[in-house]
């Protein structure tokens, strides 16, 4: 299988990780005016088995090094196929949950509570765990981090159309969805083994347990995604058979093709971990908000009639992250 051995080439997998996971949902805003969340996501779970699967067959069964992707899953003990399979259904209602609230409470709220709060639990229970990288620089590379996304969130927050109050149903959707997302990661990695070129035997190598995460995802969302289909937080109720009567070819692809940049993101990142550790690879994944801000920047043009003083603020966003990033990688080196 493939394995990563070098930090410098982990670190441009991590890099590619975090354009990924922050790119995916552009998918979701061009099939939204004629397709439900609901039922994109569908597509959207399906695509991150599909890339899980071949990746597995490719990049995880070629070489001489590590264990063969279907030798590795018929070799794994039950222990760390649930550890794996469970990552994946804490992820996927993390995901929906996060996305309700993003409906609920708005960008400006969410994603600073969210995935803020799931930048630093993750990266706390997984260094806990995985004690990779200098704990000072580390966790002051995530501290500049979280307060570039409190400064993305100022910015939206300055553009909002109105001053509209928060409900108290999007703070705590936005919390939920946060302490879940902070905790999906270590269970992925608790199921891989710790020396990739010589996996120990019961674990799983990156290959493996990406495969049964994908999974945990898709069948998890027989039960979460029909939850919210049948009871959505806001809307309208969405029924199967719309999936089948409404979509099309090109509907379909949009959602396939979110599923895929997310799982090569996912991917990358569990390539990775080895050579970075997972509490930096999760950290650097989830500066994902900071590339999602560039695409409201640059592509979707969301900032354009937003006063000077936001203009401001995006600048020192920026910089911030940029200087959250530099540490984080740093914090690796310096140990």
């Amino acid at each position: 299988m493939v394995i990563i051995n070098s930090f410098s080439v982990a670190v441009g997998l991590l890099f590619i990780t975090m354009l990924c996971w922050g790119s995916w949902a552009n998918t979701q805003k061009l099939a939204s005016k004629q397709w439900p969340f609901q039922l994109f996501y569908w597509d959207y779970v399906i695509g991150i088995v599909l890339c899980a699967l071949i990746f597995g067959l490719t990049f995880g069964s070629i070489g001489e090094a590590g264990r063969p992707f279907v030798s590795d899953l018929m070799q794994a003990e039950q222990k760390y196929l649930l550890s794996a399979f469970l990552g994946g259904v804490v992820f996927n209602l993390a995901n929906i949950l996060l996305v309700a609230a993003i409906d609920i409470a708005g960008m400006a709220v969410a994603f600073p509570i969210g995935i803020g709060l799931a930048l630093v639990i993750g990266v706390v229970v997984n260094y806990i765990k995985y004690t990779v990288g200098d704990p000072v620089i580390l966790f002051t590379g995530v501290l500049f981090v979280v307060l570039a996304i409190l400064l993305d969130a100022k910015a939206y927050r300055n553009i909002s159309a109105a001053e509209e109050k928060v409900s108290s149903k999007g703070i705590f959707l936005s919390v939920a969805a946060g302490v879940l997302m902070g905790f999906f990661f270590r269970f992925v990695a608790d199921s891989i083994a710790a020396d990739y070129s010589m996996p120990e035997v019961g674990k799983m190598t990156p290959y493996g347990a990406l495969f049964v995460f994908s999974v945990g995802i898709f069948i998890s969302n027989f039960l979460w995604n029909s939850i919210v289909m049948a009871r959505p937080f806001s809307g309208s109720a969405v029924t199967y058979r719309s999936y089948f009567s409404e979509g099309n070819l090109k509907l379909h692809s949009i959602g396939w093709l979110g599923g895929v940049i997310w799982a090569i993101g996912m991917s990358f990142s569990l390539m990775a971990s080895e050579q970075a550790g997972f509490a930096i690879s999760y950290g650097l994944g989830q500066g994902a908000t900071m590339v999602a801000a560039i695409w409201g920047v640059f592509v979707w043009k969301e900032f354009k009639s937003a006063k000077s003083g936001t203009r401001k603020l995006i600048r020192m966003m920026f910089t911030f992250f940029i200087i959250g990033l530099i540490l984080i990688v740093y914090a690796r080196v310096k140990q």
